[in-house]
């Protein structure tokens, strides 16, 4: 067998062997038609594309957040395709709304059997423009806003022995990424509660899935907040957030997590580079942590800038021309999902 017969047999072992794989786990999805799904952070970016994705299933879905303009709009966009939708205005971080926000869901649908944990915020920057509220900040959404929301559920689902709990974490949960220290932190407590929670609630019908994302195509870097030289950390997050290859689709991601929430999944790990990045941290981790030392040192925007600033910064104050083809795909994606577009 020549070379080239033996690379086109590999490929086709590659292939069948994919095919199977995707048949075996189709085969473990189970129908969620006719379920409540509460979708923290719905109103917008990745939670409204999942609102879409979980409402083509027939889900009834609920979706919170903090703007009631935002909510309108992802509300009435939700109705026009038919589903069935329930809004509600609430901050994640305030345990007495959540509390308030999941007893009118339960009012409205009767019950919740999927609660989306996907509220957050982000801050980028160098360690030395962050400030300690910026990690309070950080662990009021991106944890609290976890715990919150699921203990607030939990006795119900124990009650009936059944329900699922999705917790939208990041990369950043696996290994802390440069310039994001912050969010990084919040989201490891989230990825430790999370994991910790499916472990307890093992033996009963309560399951817990834990999404850890990459990079992702939702408009949300126009709702970022940059700090230290802000034009440039605007520039590398917001390039990377848009651009194929480094980012997934948010349908695409919706598409992936819906099914992983139907197969009842430990973990799903999103996009290509950060299945990479989980499994080099895992088999090298002083190597890995070196090379992003390296990056942001080298590549990342200097946190010693006379730029430096604490101010907290948006993408729409950018002005450059020289940007706008690198977030073309990004920027269509803010506007299909609900972000603001400067």
């Amino acid at each position: 067998m020549n070379t080239r017969a033996k690379i086109a047999f590999a490929a086709t072992g590659i292939a069948a062997g994919l095919m199977v794989q995707r048949k075996l786990q189709k085969s473990r999805e189970h129908l969620i038609g006719g379920r409540v799904v509460l979708i923290t952070g719905g109103s917008r970016g990745l939670g409204l594309a999942l609102a879409h994705r979980f409402a083509r299933e027939g889900c009834h879905v609920a979706i919170c957040a903090r703007d009631e303009d935002e909510l309108t709009r992802a509300r009435e966009g939700l109705e026009q395709l038919g589903a069935s939708v329930f809004s509600v205005q609430c901050d994640v971080t305030r345990r007495s709304e959540v509390e308030q926000m999941i007893e009118d869901v339960t009012s409205h649908f009767g019950r919740v059997d999927i609660l989306v944990n996907n509220a957050g915020l982000i801050k980028v920057g160098p360690i030395e423009s962050m400030t300690l509220s910026d990690f309070d900040e950080a662990m009021d959404a991106l944890f609290w806003g976890v715990v919150n929301p699921t203990m607030t559920v939990l006795p119900a689902f124990l009650q009936k022995n059944r329900g699922q709990i999705v917790n939208i974490t990041s990369i950043g949960a696996k290994i802390s990424v440069p310039h994001l220290v912050p969010y990084c932190s919040a989201k490891h407590a989230a990825a430790g509660f999370s994991e910790g929670l499916r472990e307890e609630l093992a033996h009963t019908g309560v399951k817990v899935t834990t999404v850890a994302p990459g990079l992702m195509r939702t408009g949300s870097f126009l709702a970022a907040l940059f700090k230290g030289d802000r034009e440039a950390e605007s520039r590398w997050f917001s390039i990377g957030a848009s651009l194929p290859g480094l980012s997934i689709s948010a349908n695409r991601a919706a598409r992936q997590i819906v099914s992983s929430v139907k197969r009842g999944d430990a973990e799903l790990i999103l996009t290509l580079p950060a299945k990479v990045l989980a499994k080099a941290n895992g088999i090298a981790p002083q190597t890995t942590q070196k090379v992003l030392g390296w990056a942001a040192h080298k590549i990342l925007p200097d946190g010693s800038s006379d730029k430096h600033s604490t101010a907290g910064w948006r993408l729409s104050n950018l002005k450059s021309m020289k940007m706008r083809p690198f977030l073309i795909l990004g920027r269509m994606a803010a506007r299909r999902f609900n972000q603001h577009v400067g």
